[in-house]
């Protein structure tokens, strides 16, 4: 299996338009970050976890030929804008297989009608398949691939993070639960949202994520959907523990 980050920011990205934070001008690559997202490359197949408003130029820079299946960790922007820029894999393979709850579905429908239009549907929009997910069930994807549903908490909203096989994915968490927990024990690389130092009401804090890597133990974890305001990436890599690692854009992992 690997693991390749297409993008590693918050939902901004780095840098911020505008902006003239330190970090905002780094001339480091891996301080320059996209919207977060991964894809997850086993059996052949090619599994991206959300599809934000960055998607189309993080496949242009990885050059995958297909994309076998799209899971939706939640339905905010910056998680599932790029949708339609799946176009070019519906074209060339067909409906494109999404995986999300049904309010993730709901929201999709209404920002992307024309996509989910049956009548009078327009020739060049996206085809896709909706296959809705249950937290509390094991789902099969790219070739019966079994992906496990972790519930977590975005503030209020309950999101989903994922595990396939020894590799979980979890970002814009904020509370999981211990139940949730187990079901990650085991994981050999393990990936979570570490926004920035201070405190923030939906997302893990540094110290947070640090905290939640020690409960899970992974042999390897990766930290992603970074804020500018966590630091600059050399020097934060750092300070971490000898298993945690800062991921970056274009990072790949095998697993």
């Amino acid at each position: 299996m690997k693991l390749t980050f297409l993008g590693t920011g918050t939902s901004q990205g780095i840098p911020v338009i505008g902006s003239t934070h330190p970090v905002c001008l780094s001339n480091d690559f891996k301080d320059k970050r996209l919207r977060s997202s991964v894809l997850i490359t086993t059996a052949g197949k090619n599994i991206v976890i959300d599809c934000g408003p960055d998607f189309r130029q993080q496949m242009l820079r990885v050059n995958p030929k297909t994309v076998d299946a799209i899971l939706f960790t939640h339905e905010h922007s910056d998680h599932t804008a790029g949708l339609d820029d799946i176009r070019p894999f519906c074209f060339r393979q067909g409906d494109i297989q999404l995986y999300g709850e049904a309010n993730v579905f709901q929201s999709l429908q209404q920002r992307f009608a024309y996509i989910f239009e049956t009548q009078n549907r327009y020739p060049g929009a996206p085809t896709v398949a909706m296959n809705t997910i249950n937290e509390n069930e094991k789902f099969l994807v790219a070739n019966n691939t079994e992906v496990i549903p972790i519930r977590v908490m975005h503030d209020k909203l309950p999101i989903l993070g994922f595990r396939i096989g020894k590799v979980a994915y979890l970002t814009d968490a904020k509370i999981v639960s211990d139940t949730e927990i187990e079901k990650l024990l085991g994981v050999e690389v393990l990936v979570v949202n570490a926004l920035r130092e201070e405190e923030h009401a939906s997302h893990f804090t540094l110290s947070e994520a640090l905290n939640f890597v020690e409960k899970v133990k992974p042999k390897k974890a990766y930290l992603t959907h970074i804020s500018h305001l966590l630091g600059f990436h050399e020097e934060v890599e750092e300070n971490l523990p000898k298993n945690v690692f800062l991921g970056y854009d274009n990072l790949t992992i095998e697993i």
